[in-house]
This record gives C-alpha cells, sequence and structure tokens, in this order.
C-alpha cells in the first residue's frame, strides 16, 4: 500500500492488492471521513429532459462514514455517509452517497485521532516480494503472479505438441516466445521467475530466456520436485518443500510454516494454537498470540466491524497478523480451519 501522511489527521491511501483492502479495512471506522474521485448521477433540469434520467459525473467529495462493507469477491470496500464536501454545486451537502475503495484508487482517510494502531497500519510496509511461477512442459505452461499470499493466474500456454502425429512440425522456440511474451506482460524489473515442471524442458526454457532482453531486467530461477506443467503445477509448487527453500523470508512460505506448526500442536494434543473464532479470542484475552492467520471465511461468518476490531487488539498487543485469501491453498486451509488460526506464547485452558 501506498501512504502519505499529509497532515496530523490526514493520510493519503492508494490500496495495491487485496491484502491492502483488508488493511484499509481495518483503518476506516464511523465519523471518520474519506474524502476522493467518485461518479454520481445528476438529475437533468432541462425543459424537455426525462424527470427520472440523469447523467453520471465525475466528482470530488467528501463523506463522513456511517458504514462500512468489504466485498472479497469484487476486491472493494463500500463506503457510505452523509457528503460534507462536493466540487459541484449540483450535490448538495446532506444527501447520501457510496464511495467504493478500489486497488489502484487512491484516496484520503481524515481522522479526529489516530490511535496508534491505525497508524502502523497506514504505514506499513507489507510484503511487497513478487515472484512470477512458471510451470512447463512440451505441451503446455502455466504461469501465476504471486504477490504476498495473493496468486494470480493467467491463462494456460498451449504448444501445439500432440504427440508424435504432429513432432515433425513442432517448433518448442515458438512455445518458448509466446511464454516468454506472456511473462513480459506482468513482470517487472528486479523481480523473480521461478521455473519447473517434469523432465528437462524447464532448462530449456530457463537458457532461452536467459539469452532475451528480459534477463536483463530479472532474476531467473529453475526448480526441481514439481513434476507437473499448467496450472496444477502452479499449485502443487505453492504447497511444496521447493517452496518454502526458494522462498523462505517470503509472506507465503512463513503462512505455511505456521499452519504446519498448529498441525502438529493438534496433533499432540497441546494448548498452544488456537482454531477458530472463539478459541483464539480467548487466547487474545490472556495476551497469548504470538502469530495469527485469518481468511475471508471468518469476515463472511461473523460480524464485520466485530472481527475488525479483534483483530486491531490482538495487534495492539505485539501480536503478528497475517491475512489469507482463497487464490492460495494456504488460504483455503485456513478457510477449512474455521477461518481463523493462532501460535500461542504459553498455553491457554479451554
Amino acid at each position: 500500500m501506498i501512504s502519505k501522511n499529509l497532515d496530523d489527521n490526514t493520510v493519503s491511501l492508494i490500496p495495491e492488492d487485496s491484502d491492502d483492502l483488508l488493511t484499509i479495512r481495518r483503518l476506516i471506522k464511523n465519523g471518520d471521513k474519506v474524502v476522493g474521485e467518485t461518479t454520481r448521477v445528476i438529475k437533468q433540469e432541462k425543459e424537455y429532459s426525462r424527470p427520472d434520467k440523469g447523467e453520471r459525473i465525475r466528482i470530488k467529495l467528501a463523506i463522513e462514514v456511517e458504514k462500512i462493507s468489504l466485498d472479497d469477491v469484487l476486491d472493494r470496500i463500500r463506503v457510505s455517509g452523509a457528503i460534507t464536501e462536493s466540487n459541484n454545486e449540483a450535490v448538495p451537502h446532506g444527501s447520501h452517497h457510496s464511495f467504493i475503495v478500489k486497488i489502484d484508487q487512491p484516496f484520503n482517510l481524515v481522522k479526529r485521532k489516530w490511535s496508534s494502531i491505525e497508524k502502523k497500519l497506514a504505514n506499513r510496509k507489507g510484503d511487497r516480494t513478487t515472484f512470477v511461477l512458471v510451470a512447463i512442459d512440451t505441451g503446455e505452461c502455466g504461469i501465476g503472479r504471486l504477490k504476498g499470499t495473493h496468486l494470480r493466474l493467467l491463462p494456460n500456454i498451449y504448444s501445439g505438441s500432440s504427440g508424435k502425429r504432429y513432432k515433425s512440425n513442432f517448433k518448442i522456440e515458438k512455445f518458448f516466445d509466446d511464454v516468454t511474451k506472456a511473462i513480459s506482460a506482468i513482470i517487472q524489473k528486479d523481480e523473480t521467475v521461478i521455473i519447473f515442471g517434469p523432465g528437462e524442458t524447464k532448462k530449456k526454457f530457463g537458457n532461452f530466456l536467459s539469452k532475451t532482453t528480459l534477463e536483463q531486467k530479472i532474476q531467473i530461477r529453475t526448480v526441481e520436485g514439481v513434476d507437473s506443467g499448467g496450472e496444477d503445477g502452479i499449485h502443487i509448487f505453492t504447497k511444496s518443500e521447493s517452496m518454502k527453500e526458494i522462498m523462505s523470508e517470503s509472506k507465503l512460505a512463513k503462512v505455511s510454516q505456521i499452519i504446519e506448526e498448529v498441525m502438529f500442536l493438534a496433533n499432540k494434543a497441546s494448548k498452544k494454537f488456537s482454531m477458530g473464532l472463539v478459541e483464539t479470542r480467548k487466547a487474545n484475552e490472556f495476551g497469548a498470540i504470538e502469530s495469527l492467520v485469518f481468511s475471508e471465511k471468518v469476515i463472511q461468518d461473523f460480524d464485520e466491524q466485530e472481527v475488525v476490531d479483534f483483530l486491531n487488539d490482538v495487534e495492539s498487543k505485539g501480536s503478528q497478523i497475517y491475512s489469507v485469501d482463497s487464490s492460495t491453498d494456504v488460504g483455503l486451509r485456513v478457510s477449512g480451519l474455521g477461518g481463523i488460526i493462532s501460535l500461542l506464547r504459553f498455553p491457554v485452558d479451554g
């Protein structure tokens, strides 16, 4: 998330991914002021215009927040409230409006007083490490962009090779060129491409990529141990030991480690972990939470504002908090465990 403190009460924010939207949801409260550009329908006053027809125009306004709701499916936050300022005379102050917070859309958040945890959240520099994952074999290639714990998959690229019948017409260089173009469209300077898959195709593609102009801007790693290509290969890699080794400092690897430790403690009948909101809430009452992982399921299943307030309280006590979504196996596993788990500093009796 890009943030800038404008004055003692105002911070400018630009969410860059779904993780940032969750952080912003934890920041905005009733009574805050949200300032930004939006669209609104203005009724026309012309003599022959239809009374029910209006023109949608872009305006800048400020609203005093009365209601906030997170829409994980559409990656946005809807903030509703009364308009307190606008740059258009046709927009009356006091009328209500819904402001949509979306990825890459800037806005200002104004608070009468920022708490220490709110300042920490607003200025946090999250895990910006991004990997482009390439699962390739002679028939197909899967490509995914992994940022934090969010995985965005591209459509599979197919080589056109269909076995021995078409072998004489098949040119793998054309396939490699198509894959390289797809990578070029999503990768940025200094990011890492991780290549894996069955057989020797991954090494051949790694060599091909290293001879292109793209190689001057990125890092290339070839990984053994993942013997599937395409989208399936991407998903297998994100839960493999190879991922944990090559991406040991990434958010995904840290969250995977927490899940494994929770499962290990559960098998030992230890009390140094929690699953589900009820258990985790009790652990927090004792200040016992060391690290916590949650998915959108806990927000969907319980009162959204209560969950947000709870997460902020946990973090204010010095705990590490990680959010995950259903784009990777770790997010699905956390959702399957009640949407929230934690490792504890000391056992808490149930």
